[in-house]
């Protein structure tokens, strides 16, 4: 059977689905032997625009767009949502269909990770700080699934969502030290009217706490600008954390001021520097983060 038959077998969504690496192989092969470039999206499902934005940006920039589905479970920790993590492949199909992406790769575990897999890949150095800090296994779990998706696909792009500004470091820098052809792109956060960064997780939030989720975007506004003013950041800091805490939120896991490009504290002045946070709002965690320039 060829590929074009055996996508049409699979394709239960609108879009081609294959879930085999041969499967996958097959399909580029075609586009690169028509000279075609191939873009890449890696996702755990449970589409939002957010998602979608990564979509646009490869078909805007790249001959054929590939969107991962894959809720990995090297990247949960043994407290987190594994299996409360929001499922929907149909749904998914459809959006992609609308998207006009191109092929739907959603291996199942066993395929991604057979009987006697022992191999991790782990980057040092901007891993151990921030979400690394309270998530100790997660990096490890998205370096190992995203260089197997690298060289199984063996893209010329892959696009990541700035929202997840870490994990965007980390695999650009484990394309770099393993020498993999690909370009790591950054697209920018999208967000809901009110400025919540969209989410998968969002689903989680009741309608109470959806109403308080906003004010983190917010909090690190107003702190970007009070640094831009010339406060010092420790105060900055202090002043946000209160600021959550009267929100409504509760556990905050860190809200820090870092260097960009390597993640480093910055002790005063704004060139180059982020904000970066995750709080946890009821039963849900949220990240956001802003440079403080913008």
């Amino acid at each position: 059977m060829g590929f074009d038959q055996q996508a049409k077998a699979a394709d239960v969504t609108g879009i081609p689905c294959v879930r085999t690496v041969v499967d996958l192989r097959s399909a580029i092969a075609r586009w690169r032997a028509a000279g075609e470039t191939i873009g890449l999206v890696p996702t755990m499902g449970a589409l939002h625009d957010g998602h979608l934005a990564l979509v646009a940006a490869s078909l805007e920039k790249m001959d054929r767009t590939v969107v991962t589905i894959l809720v990995n479970p090297l990247q949960f920790g043994p407290e987190e949502d594994l299996s409360a993590y929001p499922r929907n492949e149909a749904a998914d199909g459809e959006k992609l269909t609308a998207a006009a992406a191109d092929l739907l790769y959603a291996p199942a575990i066993e395929e991604m990770y057979p009987p006697g897999f022992a191999t991790e890949v782990r980057v040092a150095g901007l891993t151990e700080m921030l979400c690394g800090a309270s998530r100790p296994v997660h990096f490890a779990g998205v370096a190992t699934v995203v260089a197997k998706l690298f060289l199984q696909a063996q893209p010329d792009a892959a696009f990541f969502g700035e929202k997840d500004y870490q994990q965007w470091l980390v695999v650009r820098r484990l394309a770099r030290d393993l020498d993999m052809a690909v370009r790591v792109e950054r697209v920018a956060t999208m967000r809901e009217g009110d400025g919540l960064a969209l989410s998968s997780r969002n689903a989680y939030l009741t309608p109470e706490e959806r109403a308080i989720a906003p004010k983190l975007f917010e909090m690190l506004g107003q702190m970007a600008a009070a640094i831009r003013k010339g406060r010092a950041i420790d105060d900055a800091i202090a002043w946000g954390k209160d600021e959550l805490r009267r929100a409504g939120f509760g556990k905050i896991d860190y809200l820090e001021v870092r260097d960009q490009e390597s993640l480093v504290p910055i002790e005063a002045g704004e060139e180059g520097a982020r904000i970066f946070a995750a709080v946890h709002l009821g039963k849900t965690r949220l990240i956001d983060n802003l440079a403080v320039a913008d």
